[in-house]
């Protein structure tokens, strides 16, 4: 049986199929239906996730802390369903598109900042519910670790597998089997690739054991 979509997300029909959906302002030309707009699958790892039946365990409403938000393109739908979301990200260019889309949403709130250096935005962040982890970087299972301490004891840890940001040489199964042995302080629940919208991407969703 394929889990439940988050309140706030659902499938419906454009360009005559199926596709995932949030209410709330268009951020990207995406195309629209009333408040609905298209959550696109092949520009979101997250909406790859939902879309291939994973167990994220969203239900709507959570505090989410989600590091590597670019310029908003997830992160605005997640903001559409969820509560408070934090949004991390390093680079001042997509930090600057991603104003905007904040001004948009009261809840979502935009910090340029470190992933791999949580310390420097611990004293803004609450307990969160979900932490979802979208960066392109080398050590994304040591950024997974430090950033374990903002996740309650019953959160969900939303993982993207970057295999050619951690050694663009190396076969993708070894990096992830490597991510996998390096997180440290979560259970893993559920993995899946994320073909055919994301080549060489392994999702994971996992709880805090501590």
């Amino acid at each position: 049986m394929t889990p439940e979509l988050p309140d706030g997300v659902e499938r419906r029909p454009f360009d005559e199929r199926e596709r995932l959906a949030t209410r709330g302002d268009p951020v990207y030309g995406e195309p629209t239906d009333g408040d609905w707009r298209v959550w696109d699958a092949g520009r979101s790892k997250l909406g790859a996730m939902l879309s291939v039946g994973m167990d994220t365990g969203l239900d709507g409403g959570e505090t989410v802390l989600y590091l590597g938000a670019a310029s908003g393109t997830t992160v605005s739908h997640v903001a559409d369903f969820a509560g408070p979301t934090y949004a991390v990200e390093f680079a001042p260019r997509p930090t600057r598109d991603l104003l905007p889309v904040a001004e948009a949403r009261e809840n979502l709130f935009p910090l340029l900042k470190d992933a791999r250096k949580p310390e420097t935005y611990a004293h803004v962040v609450e307990p969160v519910d979900v932490l979802v982890q979208d960066v392109a970087t080398r050590g994304q299972a040591e950024v997974a670790n430090r950033n374990r301490q903002f996740l309650r004891e019953d959160g969900r840890l939303l993982a993207v597998v970057k295999a050619r940001s951690e050694d663009v040489t190396a076969d993708p199964e070894d990096v992830f089997d490597e991510f996998l042995d390096a997180l440290s302080g979560y259970e893993v629940l559920e993995t899946a690739t994320l073909d055919p919208y994301h080549e060489d991407h392994l999702a994971v969703v996992a709880r805090p054991t501590r």
